[in-house]
This record gives structure tokens, sequence and C-alpha cells, in this order.
């Protein structure tokens, strides 16, 4: 089983789609990893995760730790920026703290996931 950055890969998928299961990288960053590790021909081959040898494994955890912030750090980086934007009260913040949708949807209609399931108002007259 292949192990990088604390997340267990999928062992019969291809290389390239395996690393997406890391958070914080998806296929564009895959293919650039995998180009960087010089393991091209993985990708011409179709190996998948389990069919890599030990110095290809080791080719790939030293291009992640090296080059990216991926998994915990990339999330507490993530996790900090909104409470900094909440802090200084900016209308991204503000829209994070009640929970409406932050990139200028709107809100009238198709806001389900942010605002929750509808609830229905007791008394209304027709």
């Amino acid at each position: 089983m292949v192990r990088f950055v604390g997340v267990d890969l999928p062992r019969n998928k291809k290389v390239k789609y395996a690393l997406t299961a890391i958070y914080g990288i998806g296929l564009s960053r895959a293919e650039y990893i995998l180009k960087k590790a010089g393991l091209i021909n993985v990708e011409e081959k179709g190996l998948r995760t389990e069919d890599l040898s030990d110095q290809e494994i080791s080719s790939l955890r030293k291009v992640l730790e090296s080059e990216f912030q991926l998994e915990g750090d990339l999330r507490r980086l993530t996790n900090l920026n909104i409470k900094r934007l909440m802090e200084i009260s900016s209308i991204r913040g503000r829209r994070h703290r009640v929970g409406l949708p932050v990139r200028g949807q709107r809100t009238r209609t198709n806001a389900r996931t942010r605002r929750g399931s509808k609830k229905t108002v007791a008394g209304k007259k027709k």
C-alpha cells in the first residue's frame, strides 16, 4: 500500500488518478508531479499504484514533500485565511460567518447547499 502525506492511495487506480486522492492535487498537478519525478514512462505504460517500485515511490515522495503544501497544512492554511476574512469583517468574511454563498451567487433561489433545507412558515396566508 502506497502512503503519501498521511493518505493511502487507491491500489487499483492508475498513478495519475490515484494522486488526486490527496487534498490539493488535481489532474494537472498530478501530471506535473509525475513529470518532475521522472515517471513519464509510468504514465505511458498505464501502471497502477500497486505496481510501483520502491525507487519510483521514493522519487514521488521527494517531489511531493519538497514542492507543495498538501493535506493538513493546506487545510490549515485555507481555514486561517477564512478566519482572517471573518476577523477583518470583509464582505466575504461576513458571508462565511452567516453561511451564505460567498462568491456573488443569488440567494433568492438556488442557495440550498449553503442555506440548508427549506423551512416552512406556519400560518402563512394565501
